[in-house]
Order: C-alpha cells, then sequence, then structure tokens
C-alpha cells in the first residue's frame, strides 16, 4: 500500500484527506537534495552562456510538466538578449503522431533529437517512474552523442536516474504520481524563478563594475 491508499483510508472526509496529502508533499519536500536541483539551475545558465538548446520530454502528465517547463525557462526569465533556447518535444502533435504512426511510440522523442540535437545541447527528462521506454531511448541517444542529460524521477528513479548524467530525484512510493508530479511543477517554480532573478540581476552587476 503506497502513501496515498494509506491516507485515504485513515482520513476518508474531503478536508482530512486534503491535510494529510499536503503534509505528506511537504515531507517528501523535504527530504529532497537541494544540491541536485543547484545542479540543475547550473546546467541551465552553462546552456544559456554557451548558446546551446535545452529540450525537454516527458509523456502523459510530465508532457505538460515539459511544457510547462519550457514556456518558464525560454519566456518566464525575460531574458531577450541572452535567451534560455528552451522548448519541449511533446508539443506538436502532427510530429508526434507522425513519429509514432511511422516508427513506434519509442521513438517520438529520439526522432526529434536526431534532427534537432547538436552536441552541447541539454535533454531534460521527466519521468515519475524513470522507466518510460521513449524517454530512455532518447536519453541514450543523447548520452552518445555528447549531449548534456538531466533526470527529473520520482519513486526509486527507475533506469532513468541512473542513466541521465545528473538526477534531481523526487523520493516516493511507487505509484505515488500525484505528489511526484506536484513536486516536479515546484522545481520549475522554483528553478523559473531563480533563473528571473539572475536574468534580471545582471544589468546591475554590469553597472556597478563599470
Amino acid at each position: 500500500m503506497n502513501h496515498l491508499d494509506e491516507i485515504f483510508r485513515d482520513h476518508p472526509q474531503p478536508a482530512a484527506f486534503a491535510r494529510a496529502y499536503l503534509d505528506y508533499v511537504i515531507r517528501v519536500i523535504g527530504a529532497i537534495d537541494v544540491n541536485e536541483i543547484a545542479a540543475f539551475a547550473r546546467v541551465l545558465l552553462d546552456a544559456r552562456e554557451r548558446d546551446a538548446r535545452i529540450y525537454f520530454i516527458g509523456n502523459g502528465g510530465s508532457a505538460a510538466t515539459a511544457s510547462h517547463f519550457a514556456n518558464d525557462v525560454a519566456i518566464g526569465c525575460r531574458s531577450w538578449q541572452k535567451p534560455f533556447r528552451a522548448m519541449s518535444l511533446t508539443d506538436n502533435v502532427s510530429i508526434l503522431t507522425a513519429v509514432g504512426n511511422d516508427y513506434g511510440y519509442e521513438e517520438i522523442f529520439v526522432v526529434q533529437l536526431k534532427t534537432l540535437m547538436q552536441r552541447g545541447d541539454v535533454v531534460v527528462a521527466i519521468s515519475a517512474s524513470g522507466n518510460s521506454p521513449n524517454v530512455l531511448k532518447a536519453v541514450e541517444y543523447a548520452n552518445a552523442n555528447g549531449a548534456i542529460t538531466v533526470a527529473l524521477t520520482g519513486f526509486d528513479g527507475g533506469k532513468l536516474r541512473r542513466l541521465a548524467q545528473s538526477a534531481v530525484h523526487v523520493p516516493t512510493s511507487k505509484g505515488e504520481y500525484g505528489p511526484v508530479e506536484d513536486i516536479h511543477m515546484v522545481f520549475d517554480h522554483l528553478i523559473g524563478a531563480f533563473l528571473m532573478h539572475v536574468c534580471a540581476a545582471e544589468p546591475a552587476r554590469t553597472l556597478s563594475a563599470i
């Protein structure tokens, strides 16, 4: 039985369930290694400095997180002179269905990377289970072709946590998709806010250095 099953068993009324769910998410957040978040932020800042591309991938709820992350990093940071060149590979329905139909669903991300990715680009793979075949295949390709790979994982991290060059892990029991995806979105807004403030502070730093 995972924690969500236990929470509903012990707190079947809406308000009590909500309190227990939120308390559990808070406990999980407290177990996260902030150094992993810091390393992820540094990867994104380094990609910006090098004018490298950043690709976000994921399935289901993680596909939505990939879209949201790309928006908040590329647009939300409001850095136009030196942008974060971020995009989500989950957003073009024509490409996803064409590749899925012609090559198979496991190829939907790797085919796009073969078209778009260059050495030194960043691939951010988002997966609660860490075992999605299309995500694993994309990370294997990125690793073999000179990209920098970062995983956002949950549960025990699955194969993805070991395969990616670095990972930000949300430690939960298997099957707890909701809390993992909740916290992945916290990462999005946390990192987005940090990068936005870094970019906003740059002119002041430049002026003070003169």
